[in-house]
């Protein structure tokens, strides 16, 4: 073999080495990055911390809809108030509601900790439940108008085992689990996930927080309808512009906001969502 041949051999071996340690890293690191939200946040939105989307007076309750809440099972638990606008009162099943006759503005249940209210109680309640659905439809607007997310079309929808850093993410399909997902972060850190589809969360599945994650700061926008599996467990607030089911024994520490119907069986909300002060909301 003549010198020229070896000389051009080696230098062809040392061009491909070069190449691997180039684009090997990057690859790798890539992968690594897969289920930590898949893509990198984009350079121009670093100095721009995410904010919190406002829910103004719809913070106030752990579920709000404009349809009416159903509940099958005596063992249906709910922490913080309800309320439904601009349906009646009798929308509210299954809760066996108390109204004291000395006060007809809210009523009680043994199922809830906290207040009920509907469109058909004494003033201020109608005004009062008027306004916070009108923050309801705003938080829902304001979610899914956010403009450069941070990720787009994650697992193509499938996050199954994924865990989501702070940051703004969108899909344009359904969005689903069937047993864990993670959101890691602090505690003034937010997650936005705007979601063109259904929200399909498996029976058993969890959403678990790290690093000092609030659920209060995690803000799911959903244009189609969620389905929370039997005993499984979900954070955030749940802003959907349809209907929110609960099947047997799953359980939500957030808000379940929703612009039609909620319909629980033998389920556990515990609200965890935030009542702007600065609007003059005064929560229980």
């Amino acid at each position: 073999m003549s010198l020229i041949t070896i000389n051009h051999t080696l230098v062809v071996t040392a061009l491909l080495f070069a190449a691997v340690a180039l684009l090997g890293v990057p690859m790798v690191e890539s992968l690594r990055q897969e289920k930590r939200g898949g893509l990198r946040r984009q350079l121009d939105n670093e100095d721009t911390p995410l904010s919190a989307v406002k829910l103004l007076t719809a913070g106030r309750f752990a579920v709000l809809t404009k349809t009416g809440v159903t509940t099958t099972g005596s063992s249906t638990s709910l922490t913080g108030d309800m309320g439904t606008s601009p349906i009646k009162a009798a929308a509210i099943t299954g809760f066996g509601l108390i109204t004291d006759p000395s006060d007809t503005t809210f009523s009680t249940s043994s199922l809830v900790t906290g207040d009920v209210f509907a469109s058909d109680y004494t003033s201020p309640t109608p005004n009062m439940l008027t306004v916070a659905v009108l923050d309801m439809q705003a938080a829902y607007v304001d979610a899914a108008g956010r403009p450069d997310p941070d990720y787009t079309e994650l697992g193509a929808g499938n996050i199954e085992g994924f865990t989501l850093d702070p940051g703004l993410y969108k899909w344009g399909t359904d969005v689903g689990f069937t047993n864990s997902l993670t959101f890691d972060g602090n505690a003034t850190d937010i997650w936005i996930l705007q979601i063109d589809g259904d929200v399909k969360v498996g029976s058993g599945a969890t959403v678990a927080l790290s690093g000092g994650a609030k659920a209060e700061n995690i803000f799911w926008q959903i244009a189609g309808k969620a389905d929370l599996g039997t005993t499984s467990h979900v954070e955030g607030v749940f802003l959907c512009s349809t209907a929110i089911t609960f099947k047997t024994g799953s359980s939500m520490n957030g808000a379940a906001l929703a612009q039609t119907a909620v319909t629980l069986d033998s389920a556990v909300i515990v609200k965890e969502s935030v009542c702007d002060a600065d609007v003059g909301c005064v929560e229980n």
